[in-house]
């Protein structure tokens, strides 16, 4: 069922999405400064790609750096990343069987603005 609906997750703008991630992580490594946030937006492309089975869990003891860096990827990039998942959620259910993607892809929303200090993991 998982890969079914992940099959649909891709058709329905998953991919895009993904890709959008791909391109943050690719531009974001080109500075040398920026690569831990360009290796966080591959992770997140890497979910996103494939959603349906995962999840992000925070990671114990993550700190100061953490959260810093957060703030940097939501003032960056995270809000319009939050925003595509909304534009993504909203095109999704106008399909009936894109209402359970369009949950997934809210579910993300949280994950998309503040990915550091968290792992991405098999439900």
């Amino acid at each position: 069922m998982r890969t079914l609906l992940n099959i649909i997750w891709l058709l329905l703008g998953g991919i895009w999405l993904a890709l959008a991630y791909f391109i943050v992580g690719i531009l974001s490594c080109i500075p040398i400064i920026t690569i831990p946030v360009g290796l966080a937006a591959m992770r997140m492309a890497k979910l996103v790609l494939w959603p349906f089975g995962k999840k992000a869990v925070k990671k114990p003891g993550y700190g100061a750096g953490a959260r810093i860096l957060n703030l940097v990827w939501f003032v960056l990039i995270g809000w319009v990343l939050a925003l595509l998942h909304v534009a993504a959620a909203l095109a999704q259910t106008l399909t009936i069987v894109g209402i359970a993607n369009a949950v997934v892809s809210i579910k993300l929303i949280p994950v998309s603005c503040f990915p550091f200090g968290k792992r991405i993991v098999s439900a």
